[in-house]
């Protein structure tokens, strides 16, 4: 049964653009206060002065509402480096990465888009596709530059650096932070340029 307007709280009549910006603020922020779990539709709406059935109009599901709310800061948060340097890149990138992995946001991010029960199966592709694509960006400036062997794979170089912080984010519970983000890029780059042309 479709959720019913709660009477009890007054909506601001957002529309458009104002509505989408209070509410994905409003998930953020009911998020890193009561966790992935405490997330409902009807607590979104009720931090962002909205009705409810509004909210399901625009979004669906509370999961496509998380996911679009989180893959936004995280655009923000996260933005490509251009050092001119791969290093440089990967290091600022990555471990800004870690460090909102490490964030219980960060964390409800990567696990929404990992779950294939999330009923995001779609979506979860589109979503990791594109980062994946955007971060190898700096490794297909890097070969232009000749830092890296002509032939290297960049999105291989990305998914190297990014599946361990991946593993620690929902798996081990080991530290994220710089440092092994650091760690990471510089053990993958070591590979990265041993690899000979054509091997």
């Amino acid at each position: 049964m479709a959720p019913t307007d709660d009477p009890s709280v007054p909506p601001l009549r957002r529309r458009g653009a104002r509505m989408r910006s209070a509410v994905l603020a409003a998930t953020v922020d009911v998020l890193t206060e009561h966790g992935l779990a405490g997330t409902t539709v009807g607590a979104v709406a009720r931090a962002a002065g909205v009705h409810e059935t509004s909210v399901y109009r625009r979004w669906g599901t509370r999961e496509k509402l998380i996911l679009e709310a989180l893959a936004e800061q995280l655009d923000t948060a996260v933005p490509l480096p251009d050092t001119g340097d791969l290093r440089s890149d990967l290091v600022g990138y990555f471990g800004t990465l870690a460090s909102l992995l490490a964030t219980p946001q960060g964390e409800a991010l990567l696990r929404l888009s990992a779950e294939r029960d999330s009923g995001l199966p779609d979506h979860r592709l589109a979503y990791w596709t594109d980062r994946l694509d955007r971060g190898a960006v700096m490794v297909r400036r890097a070969v232009d530059r000749g830092e890296l062997p002509p032939g290297t794979d960049p999105a291989l170089v990305i998914e190297a650096v990014s599946g361990p912080l991946f593993t620690r984010a929902l798996i081990s519970g080991a530290p994220l932070d710089e440092v092994f983000a650091t760690r990471l890029v510089d053990l993958v780059l070591d590979g990265a340029r041993a690899v000979k042309p054509g091997a």
